[in-house]
């Protein structure tokens, strides 16, 4: 699992068929390393900052097929509290 922020959106006139209508975002990861291609299900969009998984066997199954060529998921998105500061346990 990384953190990372999006970059942009791929798209393409011929995709597998396990991508059809699945939304491929390109993420930074915070790491530094090279950017992934990623499916997204959660609604994300470019600037946001999110945590992806690698995890092949959750992809799969978000796609439903073994088959299918992308590994890389958005899992989670960055949110914000309130006024822009970190809101500490036991703030209301």
């Amino acid at each position: 699992m990384l953190a990372g922020r999006i970059r942009g959106h791929a798209t393409s006139t011929v995709k597998h068929p396990t991508l059809t209508g699945w939304k491929l975002l390109i993420v930074q990861p915070d790491d530094g390393g090279d950017p992934v291609l990623a499916i997204d299900s959660l609604g994300a969009g470019p600037g946001m900052e999110v945590l992806i998984s690698s995890d092949g066997k959750f992809t799969a199954q978000t796609v439903g097929t073994q088959a299918t060529p992308i590994r890389w998921s958005v899992i989670g998105i960055k949110d914000e509290a309130a006024g822009g500061r970190r809101q500490e346990a036991g703030d209301s």
